[in-house]
């Protein structure tokens, strides 16, 4: 590549993340200057609607339990999408577009259609089990799996898992070891993704909890916003600014993990390597 095509690259690159930049910045910039404005034309600015979001006994429940309502939802589906991907790789590969088809059915069916189908469910629950918000993580995790398995979908296209997995196990490794070892790591940056958009999916979901009446953070937004549009501009954006720092985290730690993970493929990539030449090797001593 010339030097004149290395630079005009390089410049369209800037000028594009300058526009992305502003395209994001600017509304965001917008919302906090009105949550400083004060009551009237004339009144100095201050920020007042911020510390209203740790005064208002509501409001800083509900983010408590929209972030307990994210962990919960991200684990879950990791725990239920992540395994089923893997064994039906290895050993029902036809049934892939099976799982592909109940994992992106969510994607045809509008919110408002899900919840009036969970609603005799959720009733259910509440009065049998509990009626805690924390119960939303069930609807949360069908609302998420099209998301997380496109993800983690090209995590694993990007490896090589049969050889991966048919290495470790030669060596002795369970398939917990083999999940947690070897799968995970070669794949960090896809758990990562998956667990961003599962994040960033629970705490922007307002349909499901407002129609079961559960009140969770965009919930109380809505609420607040009734009597004090200042506060809830100021929630709005402190919700974008923690998700926006929760992304340059999982990028920074993706980017950190991923030399480990070469490390490990081609620890096991050698280890299978000198295990078929010791087998070739006693079998022609034999």
């Amino acid at each position: 590549m010339s030097r004149a095509r290395r630079f005009r690259l390089q410049v369209f690159r800037i000028a594009v993340f300058v526009v992305m930049g502003l395209f994001f910045l600017v509304p965001i910039g917008s919302m906090f200057e009105f949550s400083t404005r004060g009551n009237s034309a004339t009144a100095p600015r201050n920020l007042d609607a911020w510390l209203n979001i740790v005064k208002t006994p509501e409001l800083s429940e509900a983010i408590i339990a929209s972030l307990e309502l994210a962990v919960i939802t991200t684990l879950a589906m990791l725990v239920l999408v992540l395994p089923t991907m893997v064994w039906v790789r290895l050993r029902f590969s036809g049934l892939s577009r099976v799982i592909e088809f109940i994992c992106l059915i969510p994607l045809t069916v509008p919110a408002i259609a899900l919840v009036v189908g969970m609603v005799p469910i959720y009733r259910w629950i509440n009065i049998n089990v509990n009626d805690s918000i924390l119960t939303l993580a069930f609807a949360y995790l069908i609302l998420v799996l099209p998301y997380s398995y496109r993800a983690l979908d090209a995590g694993l296209s990007a490896i090589d898992l049969k050889t991966l997995s048919e290495a470790a196990r030669s060596l002795g490794a369970g398939w917990a070891t083999v999940m947690l070892r070897v799968v995970m790591p070669n794949m960090s940056t896809a758990i990562l993704n998956a667990s961003l958009l599962s994040v960033a999916l629970v705490l922007g979901e307002y349909t499901f909890a407002n129609l079961l009446a559960y009140e969770n953070l965009q919930v109380a937004i809505a609420y607040v916003g009734l009597v004090d549009a200042g506060t809830s501009i100021a929630v709005a954006v402190a919700s974008l600014m923690f998700a926006f720092v929760l992304l340059l985290i999982l990028s920074y730690l993706g980017r950190r993990q991923a030399p480990f993970a070469q490390a490990a493929a081609a620890d096991y990539d050698l280890a299978q390597t000198v295990g078929l030449s010791g087998g070739v090797i006693g079998r022609a001593g034999r």
